[in-house]
């Protein structure tokens, strides 16, 4: 990727971070706080004009669950953690309560689960001056990571990739909808024949955005009043469509950038009356929604991206070929992993920008990993598979674990396509997240590295999903049959 940021995301110091666990089953214990750096982050709050503060973290689905509270309870919190109701865990992104999980559910009353403050990721919140937000990472009450958390899988696959001698260099871009709609009217309008922000096809739109010039100023300042540095943002083909780039960062900060994006979007949206919609596919005529993550591993110092080798076909070490050839080999068994939803698989339709096999090539957007860059400081890997609705720790966290198997079991990747991407000879992805799961269920490689906890309860996350669908009645359903069947 280009050269390494030196701005701080965060504008208060680091109070205290997390012990790395180098050895499975190691606890993830906080290092104890010096009073000096409480008084730090008082300090803080008092400069900022701190009164309330926001804590949050995403569920499965990749919603972000939060609430409001009080100073004096945040600092105790963060001296000794706080309770968080662990149904977060056990309910789906509608708040329908699974009938198959393991880790909660009405066999064990939905506890509270134990939620670790991560001082270090505080922010401002430019729309609400006056509150600070705080994300929360879950842990077990022996302090260890609590397995279903998407932020603490993302953790753990980077402590493997910093004990391979590996600093993961990640950044995801956007694509999005905006419609000129409120919660209550599309509810009212049955979530069709909605009004989008601008009509047409109309892509690098210099027209478009400067008619909608208050909301793109919105959008690109709130976003980077909340460190959330956005490099690029323009209008993609379709009505209402728009694509942002946020630069890239190391993994974990990248991984909450990603994150917060989405629902910074939505927030500022909705404060001018409209709903920006990240689904992988609104409309069967228009392209899907994209989340590209662009990667790349850097030494544990920074100072050089192992991805380049001076002199090798197109500039791509060794390390960057066995890396693609785990990701490309991986792809169809973690697919579930990047494609969580039943709306994901409907993206994934030939020339419509979204692969359909496990492809890569040079420069070739017709495939699922396009390699860009042939120099020290661009040389990256764009992975197209993930679209808009991806859970960011997620497929972070699985294209990650799925290179590092690729350097650790030297696995070269197969030939590169040159052309049209779907019409290679490849591995096939899923087309159905039913297919996908089964997949993902019967991957001991994904229980290997993702943890056998963490694929189990998602892989149950995700057969409900199904059985949710299957048991919908579509209004294409109704459209072809009710009235000639």
């Amino acid at each position: 990727m280009a050269t390494r940021s030196k701005k701080k995301v965060f504008s208060q110091p680091v109070l205290a971070r997390s012990v790395r666990a180098k050895k499975k089953g190691e606890r993830l214990t906080p290092v104890a706080r010096e009073p000096s750096g409480v008084d730090a982050l008082h300090a803080w709050f008092e400069a900022k004009g701190v009164r309330k503060v926001k804590v949050g973290a995403v569920d499965i689905d990749g919603v972000w669950r939060g609430k409001y509270i009080s100073k004096d309870k945040f600092f105790s919190a963060a001296k000794s953690n706080l309770g968080f109701c662990d149904v977060v865990f056990g309910w789906d992104l509608a708040d329908e309560l699974l009938d198959n999980t393991k880790v909660t559910g009405w066999h064990t009353g939905y506890p509270d689960a134990c939620a670790h403050v991560d001082v270090s990721s505080g922010r401002i919140i430019p729309w609400e001056p006056d509150t600070a937000a705080f994300l929360l990472d879950f842990v077990n009450a022996d302090g260890s990571a609590y397995a279903p958390s998407p932020r603490q899988l993302l953790q753990k696959i980077g402590r493997r990739a910093r004990d391979m001698g590996f600093l993961p260099k990640f950044g995801a871009e956007y694509e999005f909808f905006i419609f000129k709609e409120t919660p209550q009217s599309l509810k009212e309008k049955g979530f069709q024949d909605l009004t989008p922000l601008t009509p047409g096809m109309f892509g690098y739109s210099w027209l478009r955005t400067s008619m909608n010039s208050g909301l793109v100023h919105a959008l690109i300042d709130g976003c980077n009043a909340f460190g959330l540095d956005i490099e690029g943002f323009h209008t993609e083909t379709g009505p209402g469509v728009f694509e942002a780039a946020i630069r890239y960062d190391d993994l974990e900060k990248a991984a909450d950038k990603a994150a917060l994006f989405k629902t910074v979007v939505k927030e500022i949206c909705a404060k001018h009356g409209l709903t920006a919609c990240f689904m992988a596919k609104v409309n069967a005529k228009l392209p899907g929604c994209s989340g590209h993550v662009h990667q790349s591993l850097w030494t544990l110092k920074g100072d050089r991206n192992t991805f380049h080798e001076a002199g090798a076909p197109g500039g791509m070490s060794q390390t960057m070929r066995h890396y693609l050839g785990g990701q490309v080999a991986l792809m169809p068994e973690l697919t579930a992993l990047y494609w969580p939803t039943v709306n994901s698989y409907k993206r994934s339709v030939e020339n419509t920008w979204a692969p359909t096999t496990a492809t890569w090539g040079r420069e070739n957007r017709t495939t699922a990993i396009r390699v860009i860059g042939d120099n020290p400081k661009a040389m990256r890997l764009e992975y197209r598979q993930l679209g808009a609705d991806m859970n960011a720790y997620i497929g972070m966290a699985a294209s990650l674990a799925a290179g590092l198997w690729g350097i650790e079991n030297e696995v070269e990747p197969p030939p590169m396509c040159s052309g049209n991407g779907y019409e290679a000879t490849a591995q096939p992805l899923p087309r159905s997240l039913k297919e996908a799961v089964a997949l993902l269920s019967a991957s001991e490689r994904a229980r290997e590295l993702l943890g056998e906890d963490f694929v189990d309860h998602y892989v149950r996350t995700r057969q409900w999903e199904v059985r949710q669908y299957e048991r919908a009645v579509t209004n294409w359903e109704l459209e072809r049959y009710m009235e000639l069947i």
